[in-house]
């Protein structure tokens, strides 16, 4: 459900008076004011109009001014919280991470919060669930948006508290009535999972618009899911297809992959085989085992890039050791029957096994044939039979008509 630990805050933006008579000149800004304006947060308390999202930071510019003023006025906490927004903004959160500890004795709301995201994933620190949800609870209870948000995350699958979706609710609302991107975003999936509250489709979409308009790439994304699956809505490929341009341009990998999907069947874009594969391979890079998978069916049948058997086996590899059932069962075959890699009976069971114990139909098919052949594993008719019935009722066509030619054959 998008459980990312950094939010992707929305910038408030400025708007211009309607009349300037006069031209003032420019006010000397201290070096505290000079900090602010660099890497203050849009949603600490006076900086609504000014401050900006953690991606949008200058970060050598912050660096700079924020070390002048922490030099102007020593251990100021909101200094102290600002420069190491503005190393953590580069990438050093190494020496971020003594700045926010600095200033969380202080009640620094940024410091409290981005501290305690690190401390739930182990970011750069060593990990401590609990402190970081502590931590996260002072700021959003201090009102601090993407603290809220997150301490919604850390309800929502049990990080350094107990899962309680009625909580995570309710701290998602909290950061969403703010107009936090992502909050509306995980609020609307709640709504569209009925976790911790109602499942309401109508309710879904409206946040998850809210965060659309926002610019938030998984609002867009799951805006999309709305449209394609017809959720209390007309299906409508074409809107959907419009979302997910909006989310892939700005690498969301759910996307893409959907993009892909959309471009290898037609649907709301001209078919384009090329262009399903080039946004798969744009999520696969990031590691989506979904659209790993996808890539290794176009590679193993050659169809928008040159067949490639090895490098379908690469593909199905990483997306089965990423969970996804589907290449796991076509990783199985691969092993079988020695396409892009050595035949090997064992690790062909083994995949198969896996997929089947997921309950996969098509595994359970598999693990079916094995059994009837003796294929890695010693011949046996009773489990083979057991394997084909599993899969015929969850509605697998092949396993109906191997259960029906064994049986038949049994009588």
């Amino acid at each position: 459900m998008g459980a990312l630990r950094q939010p992707k805050f929305w910038r408030a933006m400025v708007v211009a008076g309607l009349s300037a008579p006069l031209a003032m000149p420019a006010m000397a800004q201290s070096a505290l004011e000079t900090c602010a304006a660099e890497a203050a947060s849009q949603w600490e308390p006076g900086y609504a109009a000014t401050g900006r999202d953690t991606w949008q930071i200058s970060s050598s510019a912050a660096i700079e001014a924020c070390t002048a003023a922490l030099e102007e006025t020593p251990r100021d906490p909101s200094v102290l919280g600002w420069l190491g927004r503005a190393y953590y903004a580069a990438g050093q959160k190494d020496l971020a991470a003594p700045l926010f500890e600095e200033a969380v004795a202080a009640g620094n709301l940024v410091s409290l919060s981005l501290l305690g995201d690190m401390l739930i994933v182990g970011d750069n620190v060593a990990m401590d669930m609990e402190r970081g949800a502590q931590l996260l609870t002072i700021a959003a209870e201090a009102g601090f948006a993407p603290a809220q948000n997150s301490l919604g995350l850390s309800y929502d699958f049990g990080e350094g508290v107990e899962q309680n979706y009625e909580a995570a609710v309710a701290w998602y609302r909290a950061a969403a009535e703010q107009g936090l991107p992502r909050a509306e975003t995980n609020l609307g999936l709640m709504y569209q999972e009925g976790l911790g509250i109602g499942r309401d489709y109508v309710a879904a979409a409206a946040w998850l618009g809210r965060a659309a308009a926002h610019g938030d790439a998984r609002g867009q994304y799951g805006l999309g899911k709305v449209y394609e699956n017809g959720w209390m809505v007309d299906v409508d490929y074409l809107q959907a297809a419009a979302l997910y341009e909006l989310a892939a341009a700005q690498g969301d990998p759910f996307a893409q992959t959907s993009l892909g999907y959309f471009h290898e069947r037609g649907l709301g874009v001209e078919a384009d085989i090329a262009r399903a594969a080039d946004f798969y391979q744009q999520a696969a890079d990031q590691g989506h085992a979904q659209a790993q998978h996808n890539l290794a069916v176009l590679y193993e049948d050659g169809r928008g890039v040159q067949p490639d058997p090895a490098r379908a086996f690469e593909l199905y590899a990483a997306a089965a050791n990423g969970g996804q059932m589907d290449a796991a069962v076509n990783l199985g075959l691969m092993y079988l029957d020695g396409v892009g890699t050595d035949a090997n009976a064992a690790e062909a069971l083994s995949w198969t096994e896996a997929a089947a114990n997921a309950g996969h139909p098509v595994g359970l098919n598999n693990m079916g044939h094995l059994y009837e052949n003796g294929l890695g594993v010693t011949a046996d008719a009773a489990l083979a039979l057991d394997y084909y019935r599993q899969s015929a009722a969850l509605g697998y066509e092949l396993a109906a008509d191997n259960l029906a030619r064994m049986e038949a054959l049994s009588n």
